[in-house]
């Protein structure tokens, strides 16, 4: 065969393979700006299961253009318990809480599918004096670690790393009249727990985003900034040692 021929034989043969390439990749293409074009492969573009917090926007077939973009997370029904397991305690400490919002907090904090009160039920939870999350030598290194985390992520942005209301948040200028912890001594547990719980002045509600053992922790960890000995069981226990005199030594 001659060599000309089959260089030339080859080059076509190139140029119909990278054509037909080409005009299958071109065919994936659509005039949609938001679609990914043909899919060859869908299941590794997305995920076949139904993800939780997505909207679909698949109403009876029909698709729903507002609602493909938004999140949508669903809450369960009014009143719902969340299963906690069989250990009472924990379950008793994860029941729905006592105290209601003020329905005054459906504005101002954007409280839905709550139970209301019209009473201030925040002064009520004076009388709220016992942490239901028991703090003991053996359980007070976790609790405070937990706490810490919980505390970094979800508070230290306002209330400051020190707990003296001078977080980046304060600091930078975008808010201001967080106070230092140092200064609500006086509030019960309670009451701590409520105002992270349902929100208080310019601080938003946390129920719906953190639990309520993990409030309690939090509660816990507060106490640490107003009282550097709380939670410090060997000190306790170095003040009640009697303390030896000159007189028992004779």
């Amino acid at each position: 065969m001659n060599k000309n021929n089959y260089h030339m034989k080859c080059l076509k043969l190139k140029t119909v393979s990278l054509t037909f390439v080409f005009l299958y990749i071109l065919s994936g293409c659509v005039e949609n700006k938001d679609s990914s074009g043909l899919e060859y492969m869908p299941d590794m573009y997305r995920s076949p299961a139904v993800e939780p917090y997505v909207d679909y926007a698949e109403i009876r077939g029909k698709h729903d253009e507002e609602k493909s973009m938004k999140l949508s997370a669903m809450v369960p029904p009014l009143s719902t318990i969340p299963y906690y397991g069989t250990d009472s305690q924990t379950v008793s400490l994860m029941l729905p809480h006592s105290r209601r919002p003020n329905v005054e907090f459906k504005q101002t904090h954007g409280l839905n599918d709550y139970l209301f009160s019209t009473s201030n039920e925040y002064e009520l939870a004076k009388m709220d004096s016992v942490n239901p999350l028991n703090l003991t030598k053996e359980n007070s290194k976790e609790i405070f670690d937990n706490g810490k985390k919980i505390y970094t992520s979800m508070c230290a942005h306002c209330h400051g790393e020190k707990g003296d209301g001078n977080g980046p948040m304060v600091t930078s200028g975008a808010y201001n009249g967080v106070p230092a912890y140092s200064d609500r001594k006086a509030l019960s547990n309670g009451q701590i727990f409520y105002s992270i719980y349902y929100g208080k002045g310019a601080m938003g509600a946390h129920g719906p985003l953190i639990n309520k053992k993990e409030i309690w922790t939090l509660v816990h960890y507060v106490r640490k900034f107003q009282d550097k000995d709380y939670g410090a069981f060997e000190v306790e226990e170095t003040k009640k040692e009697p303390v030896e005199t000159n007189k028992a030594k004779k």
